[in-house]
């Protein structure tokens, strides 16, 4: 390790991120390619099914326990996604959303919070857009490579396999919560 870098559970990463992770009050996240391994399940009778992992779950709820929000923004709705992430708690839930950098630049205001406030995570072109209001810029090992080039932290795990779980995991270690979390897999 150099000393440029700090260690985390997972890598090392870069210590002005490390830095900017201290004081991220805001987790802005896509649904499909991060929570979820961006496959769609359509049965016959219409029905859509997506898989989360638990883990992922246990993460957001942990970093909500230290104060520090979540929210999620979608270029999709999907009854499935709404149930999920109101069983997390999370307060945000914005779907259907084809301007994603608007929809954030809005929530900033009503959060009352500064870009140096936010993490954001994404793992297409339509997540680029919030990159510009977030501190931190993150995309999952398996995003795609223009996304990769807008991003200040790619994660060691892909979209819907722990990447939110790493992510939240280095957040509560940067904030120097990680080992005061205990509770149930959600």
């Amino acid at each position: 390790m150099s000393s440029n870098t700090v260690q985390t559970l997972y890598t090392d990463i870069d210590s002005k991120l490390y830095y900017a992770l201290k004081k991220v009050r805001l987790l802005v996240c896509d649904v499909d390619g991060i929570f979820s391994d961006g496959r769609i399940y359509l049965g016959n009778a219409g029905e859509e099914l997506k898989a989360f992992h638990t883990k992922d779950g246990y993460g957001i709820k942990s970093l909500q326990s230290i104060g520090v929000a979540v929210a999620i923004i979608t270029g999709r709705s999907s009854q499935i996604v709404e149930q999920r992430m109101q069983s997390l708690g999370v307060q945000h839930i914005i779907q259907g959303c084809e301007t994603k950098g608007q929809a954030l630049s809005e929530l900033l205001l009503i959060e009352g919070l500064q870009p140096d406030q936010v993490a954001t995570m994404g793992d297409d072109m339509p997540d680029v857009g919030m990159f510009d209001l977030a501190a931190v810029k993150i995309t999952v090992a398996d995003g795609h490579p223009m996304v990769k080039q807008h991003a200040n932290w790619i994660t060691t795990l892909p979209g819907g396999f722990g990447a939110v779980r790493e992510v939240t995991d280095t957040l509560l270690q940067a904030q120097g919560s990680l080992s005061d979390i205990h509770g149930a897999s959600v």
